[in-house]
C-alpha cells in the first residue's frame, strides 16, 4: 500500500486511517523513528514496565525469596553502602 502524507506545523502528520486500523495505532501510541539516510522506520515501541515487573515476579518466586527477605536485603546493602562512602557517620557526630 502506498500513501501520501503531509507534515503540518509543529511537525504533525497525519497517517491515513486505514493504515491507522490495520495496524491498531491508537492515540498516545508511541513509536521510535530510525533515520537510514533519509528512509523513515517507524517501530513501535511497547511499555516495558509490565514485562519486567512479571519477569521480576516469576524470578522471586522461583528463588522463595519474600518481599521482607528483598526489603531487609536493601536496607543491609543501603546501610554498608553509606558506611563505605561516608565513614561511620553516627560514631563521627556523638
Amino acid at each position: 500500500m502506498n500513501s501520501t502524507i503531509q507534515f503540518r506545523q509543529r511537525g504533525t502528520v497525519t497517517f491515513p486511517a486505514e493504515l491507522r486500523k490495520k495496524y491498531r495505532i491508537r492515540t498516545g501510541d508511541t513509536y521510535h523513528l530510525v533515520d537510514l539516510d533519509g528512509v523513515f522506520i517507524l517501530t513501535p515501541m511497547k511499555p516495558m514496565v509490565p514485562e519486567l515487573a512479571e519477569e521480576i515476579e516469576r524470578l522471586i518466586l522461583e528463588a522463595g525469596v519474600s518481599t521482607e527477605d528483598l526489603l531487609l536485603s536493601l536496607r543491609e546493602e543501603r546501610a554498608r553502602y553509606v558506611a563505605e562512602t561516608y565513614g561511620d557517620y553516627e560514631k563521627e557526630n556523638e
